[in-house]
């Protein structure tokens, strides 16, 4: 790490130290690796973007961990997530991420949705608390995906996430971590993923990964389409940055490739990828002209009637109204492949 330059890393708790017999063996084993960690950092100044508790591999949590509808599942679950928010805590980290691999469902012919909602929202809830409890500061996300391992997860994509928050009262809370691959899974673009989430206001980290389309799985592959970095970076500068998040790679090598220098090429194509995407951006905005195509598609809006619909004024009755003073409508042209020329013309 110290030789790519990353300031950064992230883990998952049983990533980095494997599980006892015991939940007191399984922290004991974690906290002589975290002591390894502080070490390390402090000889580096490299520090966690973020820390996560792993609660989807074990056995106990084949029916979900939060979800569970074994109660003492559940119990440990938050167990694990204290002890992995206080991990995060002491060693610096400044956010925190949940990804609910199996907080979903195989059928719904055995499954109670609503209680297993509600659950959800008291663990995540309590989280809170604790988060509060102990004085850590970081941010916590919730990285959406919409199945595998389970069939259906609660956190299908951002918008259905985004609506949960809503729904429990979380929205103040809890940001969004978005994976490109998840994006892909879920039916949607990457760029789709990060507005959905930065028009509402959450977006705070992304997992810039890629997958196959011609591939239904989860490939975790590195990013590498200076097309998809450039829509990626453009939604960033929209956000006016990540900070405290930022970017991270959960990606690995293909199998075939073997070679312990494939693993820095890997990085450093996935690093360049993104900043290429960032100049392709600066120049996007130096040029002006596709900025100047949305705003004129929707400068009809500008006007004094368009004005008071914006406001949430215009009444059925007096857009009536107008329409009979108007006639018939003049639809312009969306332009759409004048806008995509001039998006290809910056890469």
């Amino acid at each position: 790490m110290e030789k790519l330059g990353v300031e950064r890393w992230c883990f998952h708790d049983r990533d980095i130290a494997p599980d006892g017999k015991t939940l007191a063996e399984t922290n004991a084993n974690l906290d002589e690796i975290v002591e390894l960690a502080k070490q390390l950092q402090s000889e580096t100044n490299i520090k966690p973007l973020w820390g996560t508790a792993q609660l989807f591999m074990h056995p106990r949590y084949m029916h979900g961990a939060a979800t569970s509808p074994e109660v003492k599942v559940y119990a440990y679950a938050a167990a694990q997530v204290k002890k992995a928010l206080e991990v995060t805590h002491y060693l610096g980290g400044e956010n925190y991420v949940f990804w609910g691999g199996r907080e979903g469902y195989q059928t719904l012919l055995n499954t109670d949705m609503k209680r297993e909602l509600e659950h959800l929202a008291n663990f995540l809830q309590a989280a809170v608390n604790h988060k509060k409890k102990i004085g850590f500061n970081g941010t916590l996300l919730i990285e959406p995906k919409p199945q595998e391992p389970t069939k259906h997860q609660y956190d299908w994509d951002v918008a259905t996430t985004f609506s949960f928050l809503q729904k429990f009262g979380l929205t103040g809370e809890f940001k969004i971590n978005v994976e490109c691959n998840h994006a892909t899974l879920s039916g949607h673009s990457c760029h789709h993923e990060l507005e959905t989430a930065r028009i509402n206001d959450i977006l705070g980290n992304i997992d810039a990964n890629t997958g196959d389309p011609q591939v239904g799985w989860d490939t975790d592959e590195f990013l590498t389409d200076i097309s998809e970095a450039t829509l990626i970076m453009s939604s960033v500068v929209k956000n006016d940055g990540l900070a405290p998040g930022g970017f991270n790679f959960d990606a690995k090598l293909r199998r075939e490739s073997t070679d312990v220098e494939d693993l820095f090429i890997a990085h450093i194509s996935g690093m360049d990828t993104m900043a290429r995407g960032l100049r392709n951006v600066a120049k996007l905005i130096e040029d002006g002209s596709l900025d100047e195509l949305v705003r004129k598609r929707y400068q009809s809006f500008d006007t004094e009637i368009g004005a008071m619909i914006e406001a949430g004024k215009g009444d059925f009755e007096t857009l009536e109204k107008k329409v009979l003073e108007w006639g018939e409508p003049t639809v312009p042209s969306g332009k759409q492949e004048l806008a995509e020329m001039l998006f290809q013309s910056a890469l």
